[in-house]
């Protein structure tokens, strides 16, 4: 999005435009690594098959990542993420696609900020699930 969304475009109610991210290797691999996260279960498919999973899974801060994005992308480059709230479920791995799905679910506008729930689901159910609070500028 080229421009930021104000304040007094959005609305309780308001979806956010779906989201489909892709889970290669290189995305699950990559964010653990970007994040310092060297657990062996987010790179190394053998670790992932020791714990009983089918390959290597995302870390939570690439899921955090992915998150702050998906809001960002659909409010613009002048909003202000002031808290993100999370909670995982099922696993995103390797050959699945996670698809973000976003709502507001409250508008204050003493302060500018609105509250976006999101949800992250793959094949397995809701890998991620919570809220976003999000200071938009006012103004048209």
């Amino acid at each position: 999005m080229s421009e930021t969304l104000r304040f007094e475009q959005v609305h309780v109610g308001d979806e956010l435009p779906p989201l489909d991210v892709e889970l290669s290797a290189a995305v699950i691999v990559g964010g653990a690594l970007a994040s310092r996260d060297f657990t062996p279960v987010h790179h190394s498919r053998a670790a992932a098959q020791a714990q009983g999973m089918s390959d290597v899974f995302m870390n939570i801060l690439t899921t955090n990542g992915y998150v702050g994005r998906y809001v960002t992308d659909w409010a613009g480059v002048d909003a202000l993420l002031q808290n993100v709230s999370i909670k995982l479920g099922a696993p995103n791995v390797v050959g699945d696609t996670m698809q973000m799905t976003g709502r507001v679910v409250a508008a204050e506008a003493e302060t500018g900020v609105v509250v976006v729930e999101v949800t992250g689901r793959n094949s397995w159910g809701n890998h991620v699930a919570g809220t976003v609070r999000v200071a938009l500028p006012a103004g048209a």
